[in-house]
């Protein structure tokens, strides 16, 4: 017969083990492979990682709409600064060729590159 102990581990009254089983829901199941994947989780790592969030969440006090809106508002702000770090690389980059005359040079050879195509298409009609 197994038992639940102090530590939460079930017993079988030799010595505590390590894990535990539980039934969930194959709809939860599901959502936390899917949220695993990209972040290389296991399905048990991110079940144990959203149990975490859910008990810092509980002793905080939010609610869990306050949680929710402050994950969103964290994830949009991530967001927000990839996308600024990916901008100012662009403009980084651009200024990079613009001073070494990079820049010119492509955009020369791809005007010149129009034309001929250009003038090939007006011979062939």
């Amino acid at each position: 017969m197994s038992k639940l102990t102090v530590d939460g581990a079930v017993s079988s009254g030799k010595r505590p083990a390590s894990f535990a089983s539980v039934k969930l829901p194959v709809v939860l199941v599901q959502q936390a492979r899917e949220a695993a994947q990209p972040l290389r989780r296991s399905v048990a790592g991110q079940i144990e990682y959203w149990t975490t969030l859910g008990r810092v969440v509980e002793h905080s006090g939010l609610t869990a709409q306050e949680a929710q809106t402050a994950i969103v508002g964290y994830e949009a702000a991530a967001h927000n600064a990839r996308i600024a770090g990916t901008l100012s690389d662009i403009e980084e980059r651009f200024a990079k060729a613009d001073t070494t005359g990079i820049l010119a040079d492509r955009v020369r050879d791809v005007v010149l590159n129009n034309r001929s195509r250009d003038l090939t298409t007006k011979q062939v009609v």
